[in-house]
């Protein structure tokens, strides 16, 4: 039996401002608030959100006990967040309204998503994409070929 037949992988962010976060995400994804545990100082020790089917975990940076510094106390993040969504304009969309900045505009990729991407005001990256094609590793694979020979990929 396969150690990870019923496990899943939940992201856990670190933020300067959970509590901000999650007010963003509810706004920007429609996520839905599951918790929020505030330690004595106020800052959140853990938090939780639920964006469609999936949980994001997070909380607020805690140096002074060792804890992971956020996305803008390292001046960006190596991790990028996928979403995936029935309407990508539509989200993209709702995110960039609520604060977020576009990266990589929404468009057709050759892999058959529609695809965009855009940075939240607290430096974490984000992908968002809608399913238009489903296409063979063959198809992807001529198609990729073709887009990185284009002049706009030079």
């Amino acid at each position: 039996m396969s150690l990870t037949k019923s496990t899943s992988i939940t992201p856990h962010l670190v933020f300067d401002n959970a509590a901000d976060a999650i007010e963003f995400y509810k706004k920007a994804f429609g996520a839905e608030e599951l918790m929020r545990m505030p330690g004595p100082d106020g800052r959140l020790m853990h938090a939780a959100v639920r964006i469609g089917e999936s949980e994001l975990m997070m909380c607020d940076a805690f140096p002074e006990y060792g804890g992971s510094p956020s996305p803008n106390t390292l001046g960006n993040s190596p991790v990028t967040i996928h979403l995936s969504t029935p309407n990508v304009d539509a989200v993209f969309a709702s995110a960039i309204k609520a604060g977020a900045k576009e990266t990589m505009p929404v468009a057709d990729m050759f892999w058959g998503d529609r695809y965009g991407k855009l940075v939240d005001p607290f430096g974490h990256h984000w992908s968002i994409a809608t399913r238009i094609e489903n296409l063979t590793p063959e198809q992807m694979k001529e198609r990729g070929e073709k887009a990185f020979a284009s002049p706009e990929c030079a």
